[in-house]
């Protein structure tokens, strides 16, 4: 009776200990060398004995796909943010995506959805930037089938009022849109438009037509033509006005005149309305008329 129950006891020991330690197949394997595999690994549930890789080297396989960095660095002079690969949504019926995630902030900072076009992003071997494109010709080049479109959008965030812009561009023109006031067209540029048809030039100087301009706004034309500036206004009874708005003590202050190439005052309209030409002939000083309108030469 006495070795039965000694048999006993240790059939019951040995039980617990199974009991505690866990099987091969559930245990953790902790491996204190270098891993070398001559071929490929398969991570993870779905895994199968004879798995077929084709090309790949390391292939994760289960129904929710996450590769997880957790930096340990605990001295606060080195980084230690963690980071994540996310492969799709673990909830039904969500999206199907890959996206680099922060995974300490628990932001998505870069995402590419299933079904996203080919070259929808690409990064050639010179730094140029293809969008749409696998051959980009500068820095960044945008490629679409109608209507490439550059959005600047203020969203109100920073508590500054919500304003949206495109830059765009098609076979009709080139065009800045503001979107958030009724999708306006402010400013276009017609394909096939002359060389220098708008140049602004380093002192603040406006071109149309010339690269040069020597004055403040300086139309150059070509050919025939004649019309070399027209102001129109379509509400009836509005009149047209310009203005010198120069109030100091300058002898030019509030005054109007046409100059020659070169020098020479050909036509001058003072500040009180008088009128001057002082190149007519028999005026040797020109011509002006004063306050009640009557013409005399000038002294």
């Amino acid at each position: 009776m006495k070795h039965l129950l000694s048999a006993t006891s240790a059939a019951a020991v040995s039980m617990a200990l199974m009991a505690i330690v866990p099987s091969p197949s559930d245990a953790d394997i902790v491996h204190l060398d270098d891993v070398i595999i001559d071929f490929s690994l398969c991570v993870g549930t779905d895994c199968v004995n004879g798995e077929s890789f084709g090309f790949d080297t390391v292939r994760l396989k289960e129904n929710n796909l996450r590769l997880h960095f957790d930096d340990t660095s605990s001295s606060a002079s080195f980084p230690s943010n963690d980071w994540r690969i996310t492969i799709n949504d673990s909830s039904n019926g969500g999206d199907a995506y890959f996206s680099i995630d922060d995974a300490t902030a628990g932001r998505q900072v870069f995402r590419v959805n299933a079904g996203a076009p080919a070259n929808s992003l690409f990064v050639d071997s010179q730094g140029d930037v293809g969008i749409g494109v696998a051959n980009a010709s500068t820095d960044i080049h945008v490629r679409s089938g109608n209507t490439p479109t550059l959005r600047l959008e203020q969203d109100g965030s920073s508590g500054f009022t919500a304003q949206t812009f495109d830059i765009a561009a098609n076979e009709a023109n080139f065009f800045v849109r503001d979107v958030t006031n009724g999708s306006s067209l402010p400013f276009r540029i017609q394909p096939g438009a002359d060389e220098n048809a708008l140049f602004v030039e380093s002192t603040g100087h406006i071109g149309l037509g010339t690269s040069n301009p020597l004055g403040r706004f300086h139309i150059k034309g070509s050919g025939s033509e004649r019309q070399m500036m027209i102001l129109e206004q379509t509400d009836a009874g509005t009149i047209w006005t310009l203005s010198n708005f120069e109030t100091g003590a300058s002898e030019g202050a509030g005054n109007f005149g046409i100059n020659r190439v070169g020098g020479g005052v050909l036509f001058k309209l003072d500040q009180t309305g008088n009128v001057f030409f002082p190149t007519l002939a028999n005026c040797t000083n020109g011509i002006q008329t004063d306050s009640s309108g009557q013409l005399s030469c000038m002294p």
